[in-house]
């Protein structure tokens, strides 16, 4: 009994590992991607310089983040200063704990699944966690003692809380179509029928509140280069500013892999028959592709826009989508 334990513990120890491994390197081939889709957009070539094509352009970045010299304003509270980006980077990590890849698989004649925990109650367990990134930003925004910084982190407050309630309401449909509140059972459920056909008003403002989340042009009011220079992390540079681009990237990753779970039969194919895992990255990877086509496509809202599209036109959509659900199921 306790060898088991000892190889139960040992392979949730390697997943969470392994987990961790991937997702502190993903901005390498994603931030190489992003400036490639912006070069064919443009009618440009993108990086070419380091490596074939700019392929290791993300390595000379990362070097460069790595040696540069760690600024710290003098007048800045230096204890949040260098927690913030711990605040930003931890809980969009912490949140996969929760996320399923896919049932199982098996390797040497032993079953393994590809999630590290079930939980029954994972989508609250995911939005309550994430939640908490944004005392990183507003506390990166207050600490570093800059008028930029701080206009950064009070619009990141008011439009995370704005975007949060539509999120969370656009996913209660789903909640009631599957009769849990596990992603497990929820991918599950779409076996016959994705998710986006009987919610795509779910679907619309779950997505739209998933860009604004993770302040992504056109909501990308935190940053706003043009206006603040950097937005909340003005100040910062070397290690710490590579945590927030790093929770940046995750993030994206995270509101993509939820959209699939959610709305697009997560791991369930269709027509063609491929791995169940392979479906489920294959969407995981257009939803990233949507994310920065939209970034090079479309212009940064005004700050009273962007607070209307939440409360006027997200919130009461999200509520008639419950209430339609709710007629419809009865």
């Amino acid at each position: 009994m306790n060898m088991e334990l000892v190889v139960a513990l040992g392979l949730i120890a390697f997943k969470v590992a392994l987990l961790i491994a991937i997702l502190l390197l993903l901005p390498l081939p994603l931030t190489w991607m992003e400036r490639k889709i912006a070069g064919h957009m443009q009618q440009r070539m993108g990086p070419m310089r380091v490596g074939w094509h700019g392929l290791l352009q993300p390595m000379a970045d990362g070097i460069k983040l790595l040696t540069k010299e760690d600024h710290i304003p003098t007048e800045a509270d230096r204890f949040l200063f260098k927690l913030a980006p711990i605040l930003a980077m931890v809980p969009p990590f912490v949140v996969f704990v929760a996320i399923p890849f896919g049932e199982t698989v098996s390797v040497l004649g032993a079953e393994i699944t590809l999630y590290v925990s079930n939980m029954n109650v994972a989508l609250l367990f995911v939005f309550a966690v994430i939640g908490l990134e944004v005392y990183g930003v507003i506390f990166g925004g207050w600490a570093a003692n800059s008028k930029y910084a701080l206009l950064g982190s009070l619009r990141t407050c008011a439009q995370m809380i704005s975007y949060e309630i539509p999120m969370g309401f656009a996913v209660i449909g789903v909640v009631m179509l599957a009769q849990s509140m596990s992603l497990l059972d929820i991918v599950r459920a779409q076996a016959g029928l994705w998710n986006v056909v009987y919610q795509p008003v779910g679907f619309f403002v779950f997505f739209v509140a998933g860009l604004a989340e993770a302040q992504r042009i056109p909501f990308d009011l935190a940053e706003a280069e043009g206006d603040l220079g950097a937005g909340f992390h003005t100040e910062y540079s070397g290690i710490r500013f590579a945590f927030f681009m790093v929770s940046e990237y995750v993030i994206m990753v995270l509101v993509s892999v939820l959209v699939v779970i959610l709305f697009f039969g997560g791991w369930n194919g269709v027509l063609i028959p491929l791995p169940p895992l392979l479906w489920f990255l294959l969407k995981v990877a257009f939803f990233v592709y949507l994310f920065m086509w939209f970034r090079f496509t479309f212009p940064r809202y005004r700050y009273d826009q962007l607070m209307t599209i939440g409360w006027k036109v997200l919130l009461p959509l999200s509520l008639a989508n419950i209430i339609i659900t709710g007629i419809l199921l009865s």
